[in-house]
């Protein structure tokens, strides 16, 4: 049985966790490099505060990519046979693969989990996708109990496979994410656009919060932030990935599976970072040129 588990990373999402693993009677050991966070000063010390009854377990929510791997490859070194890791980054799953091989020729485990819940996760709880080998699962399961939705467990958690599935079923659940908020935030754009008929923008899309093919969560989330700002005057349309968009679409690929909607959604990010669009450029440029359509100026700014 989990009595107590480190987890290094103490930002949104890892702090949030920490307080609904102990909420559910679970001890937490919390490393984060700002110490008014941390639990502990050191990785060293989070190792040595855990119990040596049964496999020490540290949970790593970090930012993919090297902070993840410098944390991982520091944790090789301190834990020992029975021993493993959680990581619940968006990592790239193929990294995991070659992570969990490095551990295992010192003993030590390794699962991947796709953690999915945003700052809300403290009080709904998160879904979780879980790669890697049924007996670290089970002996985690506590912890995945502490951390996932109230209900039914298979609403909320998985174990999606062996090590990576969790980080790939993460990387499709976010794809499907991309292509769901276009769809949301292009109807949005259209009944905004006919203001003049549709005078309650707000209102409708509220409207479709219940009892609609269209509900969900992420239309709910976007109803509250029109109550916040019925005009997203204070937001900028320059919209980020997080890279599991690139991963998805370079899968989809590699795969000969056509993702038209996910990519279409990807691309769109990338048009919003776009003070002025050269491609549109060149489309005017060509309407002028074989048909003599007329064009706009340059602004001269």
């Amino acid at each position: 049985m989990v009595t107590r588990i480190g987890l290094v990373g103490l930002g949104k999402m890892g702090n949030n966790m920490r307080a609904r693993i102990r909420a559910a009677g679970i001890e937490v050991v919390g490393y984060d490099p700002r110490p008014e966070v941390s639990d502990v000063a050191t990785l060293a010390d989070l190792v040595a505060a855990l119990p040596d009854d049964g496999p020490r377990i540290v949970w790593v929510m970090v930012p993919a990519g090297e902070p993840t791997r410098g944390v991982v490859t520091e944790l090789g070194g301190l834990l020992g046979t029975g021993d493993f890791v959680i990581e619940g980054g968006n990592s790239y799953y193929a990294e995991d693969q070659a992570r969990a091989a490095e551990l295992s020729e010192k003993g030590v485990g390794y699962l991947d989990v796709g953690v999915s819940g945003g700052v809300w996760g403290l009080e709904n709880g998160y879904g979780l996708m879980v790669g890697g080998d049924a007996v670290h699962v089970e002996a985690a399961m506590p912890v995945f109990d502490a951390l996932r939705p109230e209900g039914p467990r298979e609403e909320g958690f998985v174990h999606a496979g062996e090590v990576g599935a969790g980080h790939f079923a993460k990387m499709v659940h976010n794809g499907i994410e991309y292509g769901l908020m276009q769809a949301y935030a292009e109807g949005y754009e259209l009944l905004a656009a006919k203001s003049g008929l549709v005078t309650d923008v707000h209102g409708t899309m509220k409207a479709w919060t219940r009892g609609t093919v269209v509900r969900s969560w992420l239309l709910d989330l976007f109803v509250k932030a029109l109550e916040e700002d019925p005009q997203l005057a204070a937001i900028d349309d320059w919209v980020d990935d997080s890279g599991e968009g690139r991963w998805t679409v370079d899968e989809a690929i590699d795969n000969a599976v056509p993702l038209p909607v996910i990519s279409a959604a990807l691309f769109a990010r990338f048009a919003s970072r776009q003070e002025q669009s050269p491609a549109l450029k060149a489309v005017a440029a060509l309407r002028q040129q074989f048909g003599g359509h007329a064009v706009k100026a340059a602004d001269p700014a």
